[in-house]
């Protein structure tokens, strides 16, 4: 009896208070209420970071390759084309325009690289990583546009014949005189004289506010003659974004209509 009386008191002496034995086939499960709550919270905001990090680079790219070949937003950066556009104006270049065998008309307000023909090829050189970054701002209408790039209304297409002034002070195209509307309120058609055969696949380009534009004009009796080529057209304005003002879009002109075509003016 003595014997089973020190078993027993054996027994009840060790237990949970012990703690469990060495190899015990049992394991700790962690409730989850013990868990950290400023460690979820880091994880959860770490992973909304990167998710909304993702979906802006995402929306970046989309934006860019939409602008690229569709829609470019085009920041207007001085007053050559005043009174239809403004400086800080921002417009929407259709660049879908001339895409499919259509080409610029006369009267069309459009989007130019002037390189080689308003200005000289650019030099080499500098910070590409910031060239980048500004390409992509502008592109964004974020920033002014290159400084090889132009906004211009097309007067003469391939073959017209340009003139101005005739003896009541109007511009000329292939014999045809045009009221323009569009120019700026005080301005001349032009103050220099000039005659001018338009040669194929090219533009004769003149801004709106002609006593504030450095046009085709500027560069006759140059290399290419102020002449731009067709496939330098970036694309045609075809509606203003900014200011919500004069959101809209952009009006056109009835100012060229009736103007003989260059081959029966020359015949």
């Amino acid at each position: 009896m003595d014997t089973e009386a020190q078993h027993t008191e054996r027994d009840r002496s060790s237990g949970p208070a012990d703690g469990p034995e060495e190899g015990s086939r049992f394991t700790h499960v962690p409730d989850p209420q013990d868990t950290d709550p400023d460690t979820l919270a880091s994880t959860s905001t770490s992973t909304d970071w990167g998710r909304s990090v993702f979906l802006g680079m995402l929306c970046t790219v989309a934006l860019l390759l939409f602008s690229t070949f569709v829609l470019q937003p085009f920041l207007i950066p001085s007053g050559s084309m005043e009174p239809t556009l403004r400086v800080g104006d921002r417009v929407l270049v259709n660049k879908l325009a001339y895409r499919f065998g259509s080409e610029p008309r006369r009267g069309d307000v459009v989007v130019f690289d002037g390189t080689g023909s308003f200005v000289q090829e650019p030099e080499s050189g500098g910070n590409p990583v910031a060239a980048l970054l500004r390409d992509a701002a502008a592109s964004l209408g974020l920033a002014e546009p290159a400084g090889t790039d132009f906004v211009k209304r097309v007067v003469g297409v391939g073959g017209d014949r340009v003139v101005c002034c005739d003896e009541r002070g109007r511009l000329e195209v292939n014999g045809t005189p045009v009221d323009e509307e569009y120019l700026h309120p005080g301005d001349r058609p032009s103050g220099v004289a000039f005659d001018i055969v338009v040669p194929d696949g090219t533009l004769w380009m003149m801004g709106d506010h002609r006593s504030n534009s450095r046009d085709s004009r500027d560069h006759l009796g140059r290399p290419g003659g102020g002449m731009v080529p067709v496939e330098r057209v970036i694309g045609r304005v075809d509606w203003l974004g900014w200011p919500l003002g004069r959101l809209g879009s952009l009006e056109g002109t009835e100012a060229f209509t009736g103007i003989r075509p260059a081959d029966a003016h020359h015949g």
